[in-house]
């Protein structure tokens, strides 16, 4: 199990106490069924009326803290989980489109960074490669610290080479996802991931409110309008028993269980769960069983207010998945359209990295993210702990501040990473290291991917108020990205970033 800080269920009552308290809605844990008002409602993915000066209703995410500078002389290892989740960055998105600064807990430096593709160079005969850079900085403590990248990039699959199929879908039903026409949003999305499955791919579907209940068995894609009629018959009431229907839904990929294919179940929901067990290690705690054995589940977010982040993420970490959040139908098309086989087709399971530092160059460092992520580092090689998945062609980042010793050269550190093969189950490890003569002199010699991957970072840093970012601010960092331009990358994407940060600039008063 991945070392982080678990919010319990204690934690998620008091804070729902807490709220109630205050005026809000009933809170994830209670048995209170929530029946919106007719002022709740928005567009499909819109934003909600403020309550008691709140961007939104009843939010819940967690704080995981932030890594400190660790000295190279009391430990010269690093070591995490890799994680492809990016929806960190969506909801920050989400809320910044509705006029709304992010609250600090809600920002994971790794899943901003991680929305970007990279544009790393394809594995050639292993099934990941490891690219390492690195160079000066205008985000660091001082002249003598520097940043270097790890960029892990997987081996893609064509469309048309994916294995079959075999998706469960788990989708919410209750009261609160028919707030901002949440269940439309689900229904828009899965319509579109159906559309793009092949005929001989299965889909089943599972639904709870109150209660959860079967809808569809397993149905070839070749009847593709049984499977779309069963979506758009949805309709949303009653309370959230989201472990009643994840069991349900388990059970039934179970029964559908494709050998050598993808079994997935995909939970679309709003995250909040208040009959039943609510928190994500009770939930899976039944249903482990069907995980271990090849299940894997994809937690998809909808909505703002009454939303459960917290919910949502430990449960892909835990179900051996993945979470992304959706904020708009691009987001949907990117997820279930455009990348559709990465969505769905594991090359990597319990993927991990560690760096191994040299003391004779570095003299301290600090991992930036990952705090939710992190292993002991007895625990890399220790092939029964849980860690990362990773999907086909899948790329993640992770970056570190290190301070170098005054005049030193050489190697800098050594990256290991290591995964289990998800059909032949052989547990793989490969390493490469990075010499001081790859660490840019000036930062406007880095490449335009290392600096979009700094300044993607350092948005994150200042918007969740890190230590290691008081020296700077919003502006510092439009100032930067006004002398940048992104050759190689999706002006769109790039773009729209570059005006999240001017927004978020402006909401600030930075």
């Amino acid at each position: 199990m991945i070392t982080r800080k678990k919010i319990s269920l204690i934690t998620m009552l008091m804070l729902g106490l807490l709220v109630q308290a205050c005026g809000g809605m009933a809170p994830a844990g209670s048995v209170y069924e929530y029946q919106p008002s007719s002022t709740d409602y928005g567009p499909t993915y819109g934003g909600l009326n403020p309550v008691n000066g709140e961007p939104y209703h009843d939010v819940f995410f967690e704080n995981y803290g932030v890594n400190p500078l660790i000295d190279t002389e009391d430990d010269n290892l690093s070591t995490f989980a890799l994680d492809v989740d990016t929806g960190s960055y969506t909801i920050t998105r989400r809320y910044l489109r509705d006029g709304n600064l992010p609250p600090d807990d809600a920002i994971r430096v790794e899943e901003f960074v991680n929305f970007f593709d990279m544009k790393y160079p394809l594995p050639q005969q292993e099934a990941f490669s490891i690219h390492l850079d690195g160079g000066v900085t205008p985000f660091v403590q001082n002249e003598h610290y520097q940043v270097i990248r790890i960029g892990i990039q997987g081996y893609d699959i064509p469309d048309e080479e994916r294995k079959d199929a075999s998706l469960t879908f788990v989708i919410d039903v209750s009261g609160s996802m028919d707030m901002e026409n949440r269940l439309g949003a689900v229904k828009e999305a899965l319509t579109s991931l159906v559309e793009s499955l092949r005929p001989t791919d299965q889909v089943g579907i599972v639904v709870y409110g109150s209660n959860a209940k079967k809808i569809l068995d397993p149905t070839p894609v070749s009847d593709s309008q049984t499977i779309l009629d069963a979506i758009r018959r949805l309709e949303p009431g009653g309370s959230t028993n989201a472990e009643e229907g994840l069991q349900m839904g388990y059970k039934l990929a179970s029964q559908a269980f494709l050998t050598g294919g993808i079994n997935r179940v995909i939970l679309c929901s709003d995250g909040v769960a208040n009959v039943g067990n609510t928190g994500p290690d009770k939930i899976l705690e039944s249903i482990r069983e069907y995980a271990s054995q090849g299940i894997q589940l994809t937690t998809v977010g909808f909505g703002m207010g009454n939303y459960n982040d917290v919910l949502m993420e430990q449960l892909a970490d835990d179900g051996d998945g993945f979470y992304a959040y959706v904020d708009t139908p691009q987001e949907a098309e990117r997820l279930f359209v455009d990348d559709l086989t990465g969505t769905l087709q594991a090359i990597a399971m319990d993927a991990k990295v560690q760096v191994e530092f040299n003391p004779e160059v570095v003299s301290r460092f600090r991992l930036i993210g990952f705090e939710n992520r992190a292993l002991e580092d007895d625990e890399f090689r220790d092939d029964t702990v849980d860690a990362g998945e990773i999907g086909a062609g899948h790329s993640v980042t992770a970056l570190y501040e290190v301070k170098v010793i005054e005049n030193g050269q050489g190697e800098i550190a050594t990256v290991f990473m290591r995964w289990q093969d998800p059909d032949t189950h052989e547990v793989i490890e490969i390493s490469r290291s990075i010499d001081t003569s790859a660490i840019a002199a000036r930062f406007e010699e880095s490449s335009p991917s290392f600096k979009l991957a700094v300044m993607v970072a350092e948005f994150a840093e200042i918007l969740r108020g890190s230590y290691w970012a008081k020296q700077f601010n919003l502006n510092d960092l439009v100032g930067q990205l006004d002398s940048q331009s992104w050759p190689q990358f999706d002006d769109e994407e790039v773009l729209e970033f570059e005006n999240l940060v001017r927004e978020a600039a402006r909401l600030s008063g930075q």
